[in-house]
């Protein structure tokens, strides 16, 4: 009997000491007082077997070992223990010696930088800068541009349509508008931002874009006029020897209006897959402000003429930084936007 007590001793000695974290000290627990399984207590279970003269002193030795087990579990369980919870603490203190963790600052968008930057050139030739609301009536964004509801730009097909006769803006045109309607002549106006249309997502676009729209009224206002702000225009958003030439075109709130097409950036007008061979790009549509738009906003045809011109920022960014997909100043994805 007492050989068998000091061997189990001698083996929980042995499984205690080989015990080197938490974990394995609580399997040693589980293993030797385990309720269902443990050594201690199927030791126990042997006094049924014994004579009964051997059981008294039997139980009492095993119940000798047990205390010795449980306190050793005890202290090992502690000790693990005490050492985890300093672990914690070292990893919880801060050491106000080390270097800061370096942050990267966030740079501004590609695009609202370049918006920021039309709008410094045409301040600095005295335009007035307006922020007008996206969402607006169908007065401002058709009826007062000279398109009456039956016309193909109206389409609900195009256009984003809110209850109560209002929509996203599908331009900043609605410019033209509001300034006469606001300002009489002279009138030196632009608006930049936001506008909406239903078109698929691909790369040349978005049902979300940026543009920009401008309005000049005043007396005498000729195509030179038109002419030589476009050139100052785009001279200093792209480059200093660019070459600018106007073509017919049509537009609804405007006659004549002109289809504007700048030297090929990426040629220099020598012809590239980037222009088609042409040597030029389309950039932004303008023209002289038809008579009615002025008529309708309370501004005489007769006495005031203006010109007027829209353009898509995010066209100029494509254009102006190589870009060859739109979808990705949408992205926010770090690696593209950093080269910013």
């Amino acid at each position: 009997m007492q050989e068998r007590i000091s061997e189990l001793r001698n083996r929980f000695g042995a499984d205690l000491d080989a015990a080197a974290t938490l974990e394995a000290c609580k399997a040693v627990r589980d293993r030797w007082l385990g309720r269902e399984q443990g050594i201690i207590p199927a030791e126990m279970k042997r006094l049924r077997e014994l004579p009964p003269g051997e059981r008294p002193a039997f139980g009492a030795a095993m119940n000798v070992l047990r205390g010795e087990v449980e306190q050793g579990i005890a202290r090992a369980l502690e000790r693990f223990q005490a050492e985890a919870r300093r672990a914690a603490a070292d990893r919880a203190r801060v050491d106000v010696t080390r270097p800061g963790f370096p942050f990267e600052i966030g740079i501004e968008h590609p695009i609202r930088r370049l918006q920021a930057e039309i709008e410094e050139v045409f301040v600095s030739m005295g335009f007035e800068v307006w922020d007008l609301p996206e969402i607006e009536t169908e007065h401002y964004n058709f009826e007062g541009l000279n398109m009456p509801a039956n016309h193909p730009a109206r389409d609900s097909q195009d256009t984003f349509y809110l209850p109560g006769g209002k929509l996203l803006r599908t331009h900043c045109s609605p410019v033209q508008v509001h300034a006469m309607e606001e300002r009489k002549p002279p009138i030196r106006a632009v608006a930049t931002g936001k506008v909406y249309r239903r078109d698929p997502f691909d790369a040349t676009h978005s049902p979300m874009f940026y543009q920009a729209d401008v309005l000049v009224v005043d007396n005498g206002i000729t195509m030179g006029d038109l002419k030589g702000t476009l050139e100052t225009f785009l001279k200093h958003v792209f480059r200093p020897d660019i070459r600018m030439r106007l073509r017919p075109g049509f537009f609804p709130f405007v006659e004549p209006g002109a289809e504007v097409d700048i030297s090929c950036i990426f040629c220099f007008g020598a012809g590239c897959g980037k222009c088609k061979g042409s040597g030029w790009i389309e950039i932004l549509g303008a023209g002289m402000v038809h008579p009615k738009v002025l008529r309708m906003s309370g501004v005489d045809p007769e006495r005031y003429t203006g010109f007027a011109w829209g353009m898509g920022i995010d066209r100029i960014a494509i254009l102006k930084y190589g870009v060859d997909d739109i979808r990705l100043f949408f992205e926010n994805d770090l690696r593209f936007l950093t080269q910013f």
